[in-house]
């Protein structure tokens, strides 16, 4: 693949970035083949040495912010006819009600995903702050309570109570990445409806 093959196809993958966005990413990497060019490689080799033009814009869209692909598609104006503006218009309570539950939804999802990652760390906080106090009322029952069976079985919970909190962590650290991971997934996913698939 020659340089200018390859940046038209990255050309096309990135049409739904904003203008100024597109020249600067195709810049750099023509600067890339250049160099590597310089460098003694053919120019076919220069553009396999960066990947597939479908990876190298999968990166690029995955560092764009959403609000900047929304911004660019709002930006282009499109002329409607007047059937087609009726037609939105008649329609707007069926698909602004649609659109506003869609959008509850997505947001109840990602609620109850993040509360539920916040209960497990406030269940692993909680173990850790009855290990330490446990640990301290032990003490203080055995030493200065004078009710030592209590404050061997208070220290004894305590200790339960801090053993419990190693798999808890691992527990809570696991589920918090798989949660960020399916967010990040469902957020890409939004992502994409805004770009839209590949034109051919």
């Amino acid at each position: 693949m020659t340089k200018k093959e390859f940046l038209d196809a990255l050309a096309l993958l990135l049409r739904a970035l904003p203008q100024k966005e597109r020249e600067e990413r195709l810049g750099f990497y023509a600067e890339q083949i250049d160099d590597r060019i310089e460098e003694g490689l053919s120019e076919a080799e220069a553009v396999a040495g960066l990947g597939t033009v479908e990876a190298v814009a999968a990166q690029i869209m995955d560092e764009v912010s959403l609000s900047a692909i929304a911004a660019e598609k709002a930006g282009k104006k499109r002329r409607l006819n007047p059937l087609s503006l009726t037609l939105i218009l008649l329609g707007s309570p069926v698909w602004l009600s649609l659109l506003a539950s869609a959008v509850s939804v997505l947001i109840s999802l990602f609620a109850a995903l993040w509360s539920v990652v916040i209960s497990l760390w406030a269940t692993f906080g909680a173990l850790i702050g009855a290990a330490l106090g446990g640990l301290v009322a032990g003490v203080v029952f055995a030493l200065f309570g004078g009710h030592i069976a209590v404050g061997v079985a208070v220290f004894a919970c305590a200790l339960l109570c801090a053993g419990l909190s190693v798999p808890t962590f691992l527990f809570c650290r696991a589920v918090s990445r798989g949660a960020f991971v399916l967010s990040r997934y469902i957020l890409l996913g939004i992502k994409k409806c805004f770009v839209g698939g590949k034109k051919r």
